[in-house]
């Protein structure tokens, strides 16, 4: 971690800062965006915004979406909301992660089938993760039946980012799942049961409890001794 009085110290020039936001060097960018949310200038906001659409480094966009949750929401928020429409699978993604970090209720309905069904694996799973911080209580029953819709989808890492957003969702996942543990397709079978051990048993492996659902599914219930 860069020591946030020596991050400053280097940025006293918002212009600077504003400037150092893309430089070609990663630790120049983090250093810079430790600086702007450490001491936040409301006319970065839209920079910080546009940086994470197109940040090609993992730390410092985590490092950017940390800095925009330390602005008042009223200020952060509209521009994300904006960049939920953005053609960048990325700025899509970013701001929907963002987004879930500030944990403001009122953008659920932002929250769309169409970006919890986002052809980008990146940004579906972003979408599901801030879909169960978001969702209100009344719609969480309706939200997992949706996400139980995508069941099997991608590999094993896409897939376990839906289980976890199912495991969250607890009371309402569990009967939410049956018509993925009916499905004749054995690859939806197979994750809507790993997802139901997951439920029972959280700090399971999903890599183990997946090749064990995959097992039971393939033997049938009079396969399985």
């Amino acid at each position: 971690m860069v020591p946030i009085n020596s991050a400053h110290r280097d940025f006293q020039d918002p212009r600077s800062l504003e400037a150092s936001l893309s430089a070609a060097g990663p630790s120049v960018r983090l250093k810079a965006a430790l600086a702007a949310g450490t001491h936040p200038d409301l006319g970065l906001v839209a920079t910080l915004v546009a940086r994470c659409a197109v940040e090609p480094d993992f730390f410092v966009r985590d490092m950017l979406t940390w800095a925009l949750t330390r602005f008042p929401s009223e200020v952060t928020v509209p521009g994300l909301l904006a960049e939920l429409r953005s053609e960048r699978a990325q700025g899509r993604s970013q701001a929907l992660h963002t987004l879930s970090k500030i944990g403001d209720g009122s953008t659920w309905p932002a929250i769309t089938r169409s970006l919890l069904r986002d052809a980008d694996d990146e940004v579906a799973r972003s979408a599901w993760r801030a879909a169960v911080v978001l969702v209100p209580d009344a719609e969480r029953k309706e939200l997992a039946e949706e996400l139980v819709g995508q069941l099997g989808r991608g590999d094993r890492t896409v897939q376990l980012s839906l289980s976890r957003a199912l495991v969250a969702l607890e009371d309402v996942a569990e009967p939410a799942l049956q018509p993925g543990l009916a499905s004749e397709d054995p690859v939806v079978a197979a994750h809507a049961r790993a997802t139901e051990m997951l439920l029972r048993d959280p700090d399971a492996g999903f890599n183990s409890v997946l090749d064990e659902a995959r097992r039971i599914v393939a033997l049938g219930p009079d396969g399985i001794r």
